[in-house]
């Protein structure tokens, strides 16, 4: 089962750009880890995307070693 989320948490890209930023590795890697494409994590960043799978952001927390606190 799939399970995406719609609701606004203002803030995450940046929150996310900020921690990949801090971070040692590179977009291409991080985003690798988390299995998505680098396009997908830069939009994502942008806050170009509307719904997010959560088994993504949880990709993302796990590449980025961080909890982001988005709770569904």
């Amino acid at each position: 089962m799939r399970v995406t989320f719609s609701k606004e948490y203002p803030g995450l890209g940046e929150k996310i750009k900020n921690l990949r930023k801090a971070s040692s590795k590179t977009i291409t890697e991080l985003a690798a880890e988390a299995g998505i494409s680098a396009n997908h994590w830069s939009r994502i960043e942008r806050e170009k995307v509307q719904d997010l799978p959560i088994e993504t952001l949880r990709g993302i927390e796990k590449a980025l070693g961080a909890e982001l606190g988005v709770e569904i």
